[in-house]
């Protein structure tokens, strides 16, 4: 999963690529193709929400592993492609699908989870929509990125560069530094996000209630109400549209 220009996730570079490789190995030896495994990729994505659906713990530890999974496909499908020399844009369009539904899928599953479905009293669907909140402005803040290649692919510009991502004004600039040292915005991202509610599962298994993974959903939910603003301000303050 890829939130910037260029680069790959922490934890494809920290561990995942230690794992994939040797998947890689034995499946550049099948027929399998590297779209087939972006599809297996988005569907491990998409999973996480049914098991966060599962109440406790065990539901929090099967969204991590399913986002786990989706995260080593990722590294997967890529190294395949690069191995057999099959490229292709729609290759590059699933992948980007596949990020999109599987940020998604974590944060309304989170939602779901902390609407307590299957209590006694009744879902309180307050949280329900707090983690579909959460979950569009982590699409929105994506094709806002996306949307900048649209547009100067429209304007018959080049690809932008990752200067350009720099804002023009000296304290735009100095707040994106600081917004990107701290880091909070990738909370939002599913493999963060499934990590955070598996240790609120655990902080609830210890209250005995659901009060901390409502405490999670409403901070996503404003974080990524705030970062979908700020993040579009950026851009417009910044080159990548000249």
């Amino acid at each position: 999963m890829k939130d910037r220009v260029s680069g790959e996730h922490w934890g494809g570079r920290l561990y995942m690529r230690e794992i994939s490789l040797r998947i890689t190995r034995l499946l550049v030896t099948t027929k399998v193709t590297p779209n087939q495994l972006t599809y297996l990729m988005t569907l491990a994505g998409v999973l996480a929400l049914p098991a966060l659906l599962v109440p406790g713990i065990l539901g929090a530890v099967l969204g991590v592993v399913a986002v786990q999974m989706y995260l080593l496909l990722d590294c997967v499908d890529g190294e395949v492609a690069r191995w057999k020399k099959q490229y292709s844009l729609s290759g590059v369009y699933l992948d980007r699908v596949g990020a999109y539904l599987c940020d998604a899928a974590v944060l309304v599953g989170f939602g779901l989870r902390a609407a307590d479905l299957w209590g006694t009293g009744g879902a309180d669907w307050l949280w329900a929509f707090l983690g579909t909140l959460a979950a569009l402005g982590a699409i929105l803040i994506k094709a806002e990125t996306d949307l900048v290649g649209v547009a100067r692919h429209q304007a018959g510009k080049p690809v932008v560069k990752d200067a350009a991502a720099e804002p023009r004004a000296k304290g735009m600039a100095l707040a994106r530094r600081a917004a990107a040292a701290l880091k909070f915005h990738r909370l939002i991202l599913g493999i963060e996000a499934s990590l955070l509610i598996l240790v609120l599962a655990v902080l609830d298994q210890m209250r005995g209630d659901l009060y901390w993974s409502r405490v999670g959903v409403a901070v996503l939910a404003a974080i990524a109400m705030l970062q979908t603003v700020l993040h579009l301000v950026s851009i417009l303050a910044s080159s990548r549209l000249k």
